[in-house]
């Protein structure tokens, strides 16, 4: 299934969110400046390394631009192709500005960074001696997700839906499309052993799910609940309501 547009109106603009897609825009359109060797470089300088983040692995002297540490940031604005970054783009643009509108602006950039350190964390935690750099925004992502899960279950989300050599768009109910990316990722990592196969980090798409559903209670407006009423937007602060 793949989601196109949700029916869920919000009250603030989404600032935080539009500007996180820029930011990774721009990151990509950088990437692709230095080319082919260069763009390799800048993947294993500033991209996730779980041997080198748990000390088990040195890059080269020329490689190393930031402390270990700060790459688990980094990571989060590289993308290893236009097609990984526009279906994190898609998922971001969709979700995000509900999980923001909920929490406001500056709550949501630290849940966001948190979510996205959780991923990478936990998918460097079960591949400790794995010397593949992980880049991208999934794993953020994938806490908005969660959050949006827990927060606007009965939102419609109009969704492509293949059938063989047809698909079909439908609205669809936002736990029925969240719920089923969120088993095909378990199913996946299943598959792969835990693993990347495939050149993904799947479990980061789990720990970044699990970390936006644990957070979102703490992060979130008091007077916005969880479980709330279909296509009805909370009652915020004074703002302006976007479709």
């Amino acid at each position: 299934m793949i989601p196109l547009h949700d029916d869920n109106p919000t009250r603030i603009s989404p600032v935080v969110t539009m500007a996180t897609i820029a930011a990774c825009v721009l990151a990509f359109l950088w990437q692709m400046s230095l080319g082919g060797e260069g763009g390799q470089r800048a993947v294993y300088s500033l991209g996730v390394i779980p041997a080198v983040l748990f000390d088990r692995a040195e890059l080269p002297p020329e490689l190393v631009l930031l402390p270990a540490e700060a790459t688990v940031f980094t990571s989060m604005f590289l993308h290893g192709g236009i097609m990984h970054l526009a279906g994190n783009m898609l998922y971001l643009w969709i979700f995000g500005n509900n999980v923001e509108d909920s929490m406001g602006h500056a709550r949501f950039v630290i849940f966001y960074l948190l979510c996205g350190v959780a991923a990478a964390v936990g998918q460097a935690w079960m591949h400790p001696d794995s010397q593949v750099p992980m880049i991208g925004a999934s794993g953020a992502i994938s806490g908005v997700l969660g959050a949006y899960l827990l927060l606007y279950p009965h939102a419609r989300v109009l969704t492509v839906v293949p059938l063989g050599l047809y698909s079909q768009m439908v609205r669809l109910p936002a736990l029925l499309v969240l719920g089923f990316w969120f088993v095909m990722q378990i199913f996946s990592s299943a598959a792969a052993g835990g693993g990347e196969k495939g050149g993904v980090a799947w479990f980061a798409h789990i720990g970044g799910f699990i970390a936006g559903m644990v957070l979102i209670p703490l992060f979130k407006h008091r007077d916005v609940p969880l479980f709330h009423p279909a296509q009805l937007a909370p009652v915020l602060p004074l703002g302006r309501r976007r479709g």
